[in-house]
């Protein structure tokens, strides 16, 4: 949308401001599934001004003006859309970073703006009850179902017809210290959701070694009393997390000692799966043990490996805001 000749209310303009900050978001979610949280403050102070701002119009412009332009769809931007952020949040079905986009979202854009780009008026197509912030969610799930499509066509057109073809793609086994998702890849040969890559890369750090060792050696890092003594910062996983030294320790520092006595044997506890979620703070992900031992026996013997690119949701949110803006709402333009 050209800003030549654009013309609009001074909130609607403001809001605009939107568009280069998850349009970042979005590019930094995709490179390092990390955004950090003050991002999205000035945003939600800013919707919070702009929202008094549109009631204090609305409320001077008339009885209609202020119950049905204003507080209907600000009512169900604020009381429909933000509880289910948050229930989507506390379920697992959202991350951190989406919540708190959806809930700025939904003070930002609790009505419906309008610009006007010369003789045109856009978004084009109205919007139900005018709750923007809910039109902009459902745009966001329309293009989120596109992706395992797009999955799906690509593995398609070079002959990989397997039952997770919409959600993952196979790639060498290097690339899982360096990408983003979740392993698919089972020892059985099988695939099916399982390890957290940010969780295998914090396991990894954690006992101070490199996956290429791991492949090299597995019967002896399998043996858990090869586990460090002092074990290194996990960090949170993430791609570009700061690491002490290079992520290998030599290998002759860990020659397996003697099973260590642990009423019932530390032997039980093939890679020290359980030891490792035993000793890190808080969780790795809602990594379970054997989720751990599964993706590392897979790792040491498949050399290409399917993992699921795990789009975040911030994209589809860019995308439907972006959408929402210029077209309107795309559920509602299809079933008209």
């Amino acid at each position: 949308m050209s800003l030549a000749g654009l013309s609009a209310t001074g909130p609607d303009l403001l809001r605009l401001v939107a568009l280069p900050v998850f349009a970042w978001t979005a590019v930094r979610d995709v490179r390092t599934r990390r955004v950090s949280s003050t991002v999205w403050i000035p945003l939600a102070l800013l919707g919070a001004v702009l929202l008094a701002w549109d009631g204090w119009a609305a409320w001077n412009a008339g009885a209609h003006a202020w119950s049905y332009e204003f507080l209907v769809p600000a009512a169900i931007s604020l009381g429909f859309v933000v509880p289910l952020a948050y229930c989507f949040w506390w379920f697992g079905g959202f991350g951190g970073a989406d919540a708190k986009a959806l809930l700025v979202l939904a003070l930002l854009f609790p009505t419906v703006p309008q610009y006007a780009v010369g003789p045109v008026t856009v978004p084009v197509v109205s919007m139900p009850l005018g709750a923007f912030s809910f039109t902009i969610l459902t745009n966001a799930v329309l293009v989120g179902v596109t992706i395992p499509l797009a999955l799906a066509l690509r593995n398609a057109a070079a002959g990989r017809l397997t039952p997770v073809m919409f959600v993952g793609w196979p790639v060498p086994w290097e690339r899982a210290t360096t990408a983003h998702g979740k392993l698919l890849s089972a020892p059985d040969g099988r695939s099916r959701g399982g390890l957290d890559l940010d969780a295998l890369r914090m396991y990894l750090r954690w006992r101070g070694l490199s996956l290429a060792a791991v492949r090299d050696h597995p019967d002896r890092f399998r043996d858990p009393a090869t586990l460090p003594d002092e074990p290194n910062p996990p960090t949170d996983g993430a791609v570009t997390a700061d690491v002490a030294g290079d992520g290998e320790a030599p290998l002759e520092q860990a020659t397996p000692e003697p099973p260590r006595d642990t009423d019932g044997g530390a032997s039980d506890d093939p890679w020290g799966a359980e030891a490792f979620l035993a000793d890190i703070e808080g969780t790795a992900y809602g990594t379970t043990a054997d989720e751990l031992r599964d993706g590392l026996e897979a790792l040491t013997t498949e050399e290409r490996i399917w993992i699921s690119p795990g789009m975040p949701f911030l994209v589809p949110v860019f995308v439907g805001l972006v959408i929402a803006l210029v077209y309107g709402d795309l559920l509602v333009g299809t079933l008209l």
